[in-house]
């Protein structure tokens, strides 16, 4: 089995925390692949369908261009989703609120996909401290999400950080198993790699965009599962597999229907 880097939406590299995510996956040439997201903020919202490749062939992955796709909620809201291109289809007049729970429905060559998300409830982002540390007579940079969990036990966040205009981008998952309704206490640990063409090494005066996530059970359950596959785990990890999606009939990907809040910082 040969190592293969996971593709998500936009085809870019996904790591977790300081760790990058390289996956050993189980050869699934032909799979269908699907990638949704529904936030609370303005749409228009997308779902892209591509199929899997073998390891041995380049990561161009084709395009499902025929697929039924209809999105819907709890609340009796539906839109058949449209084609437009490059596996992307396109819902133009739905809306997402959180609390409410959102069923993705697709038909493609003669078998049909499943996925359901619940969207939490907003959590305040209400800013980003930063800290450094020296490393080797280095400095590394880290950033603290400023915000409060909620009450009630089970919230899960995700932080999906970029640095300047570079496209990559650094993915890190919260529970809140530890500290339960109280301040957040754990940092965002920022990219400090040099020596390679396509690594970033975080120094001042570079601007950093941080959009925070509340995510439901199982998309948290699919990005843990990203680390873990990688070797990062306690006990150095688990068996290689594919990450746990939340669709059915044996697809790959996810289908996640998340709040949004955003914040940028400069580091001084």
């Amino acid at each position: 089995m040969k190592n293969i880097i996971l593709i998500l939406l936009s085809l870019i590299l996904v790591i977790s925390c300081e760790k990058e995510i390289d996956l050993d996956l189980e050869d699934k040439s032909g799979k269908i692949v699907i990638e949704g997201n529904i936030t609370d903020q303005a749409g228009p919202y997308f779902v892209r369908i591509t199929k899997s490749v073998a390891f041995t062939e380049t990561n161009q992955y084709p395009a499902v261009a025929d697929a039924q796709v209809v999105l819907s909620d709890d609340a009796g809201q539906t839109e058949t989703m449209q084609y437009v291109g490059n596996g992307m289809y396109q819902a133009s007049s739905f809306t997402g609120q959180p609390g409410r729970t959102y069923t993705l429905r697709i038909n493609t060559e003669g078998q049909q996909y499943i996925a359901q998300s619940t969207m939490p409830q907003p959590v305040d982002f209400e800013g980003l401290e930063q800290d450094s540390f020296m490393v080797g007579g280095q400095t590394s940079y880290t950033l603290l999400p400023v915000f409060t969990d909620l009450p009630a036990l089970g919230n899960r966040y995700l932080f999906i950080s970029t640095v300047n205009n570079n496209p990559k981008k650094f993915f890190s998952e919260f529970s809140d198993n530890v500290n339960n309704g109280l301040p957040n206490q754990r940092p965002l640990l920022l990219p400090n790699e040099e020596g390679e063409t396509d690594d970033i090494k975080v120094v001042k005066g570079d601007v950093i965009h941080v959009d925070m996530q509340c995510i439901d059970h199982n998309i948290y359950t699919f990005y843990s599962a990203l680390l873990q596959l990688s070797g990062g785990g306690p006990g150095g990890g688990i068996t290689p597999a594919n990450p746990p999606g939340n669709i059915s009939n044996g697809a790959l990907g996810y289908f996640s229907a998340h709040t949004v809040r955003t914040r940028n910082i400069t580091i001084q």
